[in-house]
């Protein structure tokens, strides 16, 4: 055991300045995020990823590095800026980043977060990807928006070939080309989803933006505007729009062929509260032309291929801000002594840092296991793809409603207050707090830090995931019934948990079997 024995007091003149820095923990940097996360690793292990460990470290190191961590704050407190016009008064709606967002984009995308993994031959790509997303997100949550909309969306780009053939290549390149030039002008690209609109939300049935064929080359005009759009600096948006046949699923691009825009202009950029990198934004489409993806009037089938991709990297993102506050707060309890030795030897302390690593490396070993559900079902796994539609929804809901109430707990240690020191300004106000209204998940009405700033895409419609999710599951009850004991695991020689998990199978066989009503 240590002991810290307390300074003698300082004999110092009445009218000096308190700034003792004696028992204040050092600052958590120049650490490897990734290949020193044991769980991460053992995971990577477990799950068909070991020979990738050196590859996530690298990634990992340059993360936790003074100038990686210093990136993520500065992305933060130095905002995206819309310029609708000019200097010449030309609309351009251009939106312009800190060159810190610039670098944790370029880290992430040439790293392979975001579409490159589509075109990684290995066997276990998706579950070196997974850990690098953790990593990512533990530094700059905002990014994590973008990356994964571009790496969710090849599955919807395959569902037609012509979209494919045009977008494909850029989106799995592994090449961060931030440039306002047309998708074939690009080495690589990013895409988005504009979805939302007012009157609907999560309903997208009510959508009322319109998409007219124009001509007969396969293309469409879209015409209408969208509420709430992540990542609107993206090469490509996904719409939901009313065709002839119905609700469908269309591919914006922001520039055309010849360099000019493409009637996709931004009415403003939201002011929210988590994380304030990722620009989100109120968009009009005025006669935008785009290419039908899937079936014409099955646009919530074809945005569903999409779907899937995003869910796992909600548990990812959720994931990542476990392990931020874990990490954080052991380190600041391994570094602060309190009553004759270190806080985390305390007890009180000591359990509920265990508490907190414990839940952090369920979620993390739930993560990554998910992924590799990822590449087996690429594979052709059918039980591997009724694993993944039933745990994705599953493990979204409850991994990203208790990432909060963990980050919650983690911030009521002590540590807290050396980690506001990024975010209150000299006249001791919070800087950039408050918005319109509680944008991406920030469930914390208090001075953001890297707890509070991520969840970009955690919270928000969790609860109605679930029910479509499992709802489409119940087509593959056999593959259900006969695979989800192996996913449990054999029954443990305790009673009660073995008592638990018998209960779970059987409510979930029955969540498969209930009618939906629509």
């Amino acid at each position: 055991m240590h002991t810290i024995a307390a300074p003698a007091p300082a004999a110092v003149p009445a009218t000096a300045s308190n700034r003792a820095t004696a028992n204040t923990p050092p600052r958590l940097q120049d650490f490897d995020v990734i290949g020193g996360d044991t769980a991460i690793v053992e995971a990577l292990h477990a799950f068909g990823a070991g020979d990738r460990v050196a590859e996530c470290s690298e990634l990992g190191r340059a993360l936790g590095s003074a100038e990686g961590l210093e990136a993520g704050f500065l992305a933060n407190e130095q905002p995206p800026v819309h310029r609708p016009y000019d200097r010449g008064g030309a609309r351009t709606d251009e939106v312009t980043f800190t060159p810190a967002w610039d670098h944790v984009m370029r880290l992430a995308v040439e790293h392979g977060v975001a579409g490159a993994v589509w075109a990684d031959p290995h066997p276990a790509a998706q579950v070196a990807r997974a850990a690098k997303f953790i990593g990512v997100a533990q530094v700059e949550a905002g990014s994590t928006c973008p990356l994964a909309m571009t790496y969710a969306c090849v599955p919807a780009l395959r569902l037609s070939d012509e979209v494919a053939a045009r977008w494909e290549g850029p989106v799995t390149a592994g090449v961060y080309d931030p440039s306002a030039a047309p998708v074939g002008e690009k080495a690589g690209a990013l895409i988005g989803m504009a979805l939302t609109e007012k009157q609907g939300g999560s309903d997208v049935r009510a959508n009322t933006t319109v998409a007219e064929p124009d001509g007969a080359d396969g293309w469409y005009r879209v015409t209408g505007e969208k509420w709430f759009v992540s990542a609107v600096h993206s090469d490509g948006m996904f719409v939901l729009a009313q065709a002839p046949e119905g609700i469908s699923c269309l591919l914006v691009p922001r520039r055309l062929d010849d360099r000019s825009a493409n009637g996709w202009t931004i009415d403003r950029l939201k002011s929210k509260l988590g994380n304030r990198s990722n620009p989100t934004a109120e968009v009009r489409f005025d006669a935008s032309r785009a290419q039908m993806v899937g079936e014409p009037g099955r646009g919530v089938r074809a945005i569903m291929a999409m779907i899937g991709g995003t869910r796992q990297d909600c548990v990812l993102g959720s994931t990542a801000v476990m392990r931020t506050g874990t990490i954080e707060a052991i380190h600041w309890a391994r570094h602060r002594g309190a009553f004759g030795r270190p806080l985390a030897e305390q007890p009180a302390m000591t359990a509920v840092l265990a508490d907190l690593a414990l839940e952090s490396e369920a979620a993390t070993w739930s993560a990554l296991r998910l992924a590799r559900a990822t590449q087996d079902a690429i594979a052709g796994d059918a039980r591997a793809m009724a694993f993944r539609r039933l745990a994705g929804p599953v493990l979204k809901f409850w991994v990203c409603k208790r990432a909060p109430m963990h980050a919650g707990e983690a911030q009521c240690r002590p540590r807290r207050r050396l980690a506001l020191e990024r975010e209150v300004g000299e006249d001791g106000g919070h800087r950039g707090l408050l918005g319109e209204r509680p944008a991406e998940g920030a469930a914390v009405a208090g001075p953001v830090d890297r707890l509070d700033r991520p969840r970009p895409h955690d919270g928000g419609g969790a609860e109605d995931a679930v029910l479509p999710g499992a709802a489409d599951h119940r087509h593959d009850r056999p593959h259900a019934a006969a695979g989800l004991p192996d996913h449990l695991g054999e029954r443990p020689v305790e009673p009660h948990l073995g008592r638990r998990i018998g209960a779970v199978a059987e409510l979930v066989l029955q969540a498969v079997d209930r009618p939906v009503v629509a």
